[in-house]
């Protein structure tokens, strides 16, 4: 059966689920629209409920599951990009424990603090997944991993990576039992440049908040790491700090090989 009206009692749940952020934490449940990020979703073992799909517009192999047919007029309103490819999945959430994670002995992790823009959270997994970090932790997060816009800005990326929630006393004990060693990003006189540090042991590094950075929790529980910068700007967009950051590890771990 086509659904043809907003109405609907399933367009209504699926257009809460993406604009309602507690509605879709509460419910354990996501939407991933587009069909490279359904593909990927599926890849890394996401367990789907249902698909939407618009037939005169999504011209691939459908994939199994439950199906909804729905109208371009539906399809165009409940879709939350400007341009898609007229599949939209809904997915249960994966609840990962960092106290599961299992570090190898020269694993580097990114950890942000108190993000609160789903795009940059979103360009920051999808450099995390290009270049091979092992995982990335958000402590004390102002938005979540299955939020609309950071599966768009991650294209996907968020469903291959190992991603965690915590806050800033249980990932220290977590680091510290794990014997990382910690790269925070707070400017004083004693940070040294990114690339003198050594990422082929194992390593976690830490960013702040763009307007104030890294909160007084961290103070004295790393070493000073920062990105040698010429010109007369001091600071970077986090998202761009980032990538550059796991550039260098990967540079580093290419050239011990």
């Amino acid at each position: 059966m086509l659904i043809e009206s907003l109405q609907n009692e399933k367009i209504k749940n699926l257009t809460r689920l993406i604009t309602d952020n507690r509605f879709r934490r509460k419910s354990g449940i996501f939407v991933v629209e587009g069909k490279q990020e359904n593909d990927r979703a599926l890849q890394f073992g996401y367990e789907n409920i249902e698909f939407f799909i618009c037939e005169s517009i999504y011209n691939e192999d459908v994939p199994q599951g439950k199906m909804n047919l729905v109208s371009e007029k539906v399809y165009y309103k409940i879709a939350y990009r400007g341009s898609s490819e007229g599949i939209i999945g809904i997915y249960k959430a994966k609840m990962n424990d960092l106290s599961a994670f299992e570090p190898k002995e020269n694993s580097s992790i990114i950890i942000v603090e108190s993000i609160e823009k789903p795009g940059n959270l979103g360009a920051i997994l999808r450099s995390c997944e290009a270049f091979g970090i092992d995982a990335l932790i958000v402590t004390d997060a102002k938005t979540d991993f299955y939020n609309p816009n950071v599966i768009r800005s991650s294209v996907g990326c968020l469903f291959g990576m190992n991603v965690f929630q915590s806050n800033n006393q249980e990932l220290l004990e977590f680091l510290e039992n794990n014997k990382f060693n910690i790269y925070t990003t707070l400017m004083d006189e004693s940070a040294e440049d990114l690339y003198k540090r050594n990422f082929m042991e194992k390593s976690a590094l830490l960013f702040g908040t763009e307007h104030s950075g890294l909160s007084d929790f961290w103070i004295g529980k790393g070493k000073n790491t920062l990105i040698p910068m010429s010109g007369s700007i001091d600071s970077l967009n986090l998202s761009n700090a980032v990538a550059i950051s796991c550039y260098e590890i990967l540079r580093q771990k290419l050239n011990h090989k």
